[in-house]
């Protein structure tokens, strides 16, 4: 379990080289030069999911590591990987249908909601004991 956090990491880069080559494919499919990030619906949707899902792994990874680092490894690595899972809903539904991109998209936050949690607390119980 100690390295579960250091498994999730390297799914989420995963995660993000897949909703960048999801891009990418969209990008060819529809023409939309770059720079451009706008057009066709089905590109703009591609571009939110993984500018998305960027946006949330700049909270989601230092989040996870503070938590693994301080005394949660075990339980940081199994949140990380239902925010994995719950990233891909949200990645799936989006894609299909902006408007069903809610239960990943909340499955996710949860998941680095009780992150947030368990860092503040491994960080505080840390700075109490010395």
């Amino acid at each position: 379990m100690i390295h579960l956090p250091a498994l999730v990491t390297l799914l989420n880069l995963l995660l993000l080289l897949f909703t960048a080559s999801v891009v990418g494919r969209a990008r060819a499919l529809h023409g939309i030069k770059a720079p451009a990030v706008t057009g066709h619906p089905a590109f703009e949707r591609a571009y939110r999911v993984q500018m998305n899902t960027l946006e949330n792994t700049v909270l989601f990874l230092p989040t996870l590591w503070l938590a693994a680092n301080y005394g949660f490894s075990g339980w940081a690595g199994m949140a990380g990987l239902v925010w994995i899972v719950g990233r891909i809903w949200y990645a799936q539904a989006y894609l299909k249908d902006a408007a069903k991109r809610g239960p990943g998209f909340t499955l996710g936050t949860l998941a680095w909601a009780a992150l947030l949690v368990m860092a503040c607390l491994g960080v505080g119980r840390a700075m109490l004991i010395g």
